[in-house]
Order: C-alpha cells, then sequence, then structure tokens
C-alpha cells in the first residue's frame, strides 16, 4: 500500500507541477474565459504547487502527505465547481475530476498510515 500512494503522490504532484510551470500560458487564458483576477490565479498558482511540494515531502511524513493532498482535493473541487459554472465539455472537467479522486485516496491512505 506504502508503494501506491508513493507512485501517487508523484503522479499528483507532477501533474500539478507541469500544469502550473509547464503550461502555464494555457492557465492565464483558462482564467481569463471564466472572469477570474490576475491574483486569485497567482494564488491558486502558489497553493497548487505547495501543495504539490508537500506531497513529495509526504513521501516521508504522512502527516505532510495529508495536509497537500487535501489542500489539492480543495483546490480541485473548486476548479471543478468552475468548469460546471461555464458549461465546459465534461473532458475539460476530467482532469481536475481525476486529481480530485486521487487526493482523496492519498489522504485516506496517509491517514491509515499515521493511525496503524
Amino acid at each position: 500500500m506504502q508503494d501506491l500512494t508513493i507512485v501517487l503522490q508523484a503522479l499528483v504532484a507532477a501533474s500539478v507541477i507541469f500544469v502550473w510551470v509547464v503550461r502555464y500560458d494555457n492557465i492565464i487564458q483558462e482564467f481569463k474565459q471564466y472572469g477570474l483576477p490576475d491574483w486569485l490565479r497567482d494564488l491558486v498558482g502558489v497553493l497548487k504547487l505547495t501543495f504539490a511540494l508537500l506531497l513529495l515531502l509526504g513521501i516521508q511524513r504522512a502527516s505532510l502527505a495529508i495536509i497537500g493532498s487535501l489542500g489539492i482535493a480543495g483546490l480541485m473541487g473548486c476548479a471543478f465547481a468552475m468548469h460546471l459554472r461555464v458549461k465546459n465539455p465534461m473532458f475539460k472537467m476530467l482532469p481536475a475530476l481525476t486529481l480530485l479522486v486521487l487526493s482523496l485516496i492519498i489522504a485516506v491512505i496517509n491517514y491509515r498510515f499515521l493511525n496503524a
């Protein structure tokens, strides 16, 4: 089970880092499409990258993984709600929904490690 959570934590962290660093131009366009301010985009980016780092540090400390995964899950829940609000097609919602579910799985697994 520990190997599974390590893989999931690395996968979610890498996905978030890739989108917010390599594909940042797409993030700029999405936030403009949604009518959201630049300061909010920047705040979300800082939070997502911080939570992604906590996921990676959480490979050694389960408590950090729980914080990181719940943070990512919360932000992905907001992203999914925004996709619903602007009536995006399902294929655009799927990444947020997938990362939300994976983050919740990571939180549950690491919570069990802490209480084992």
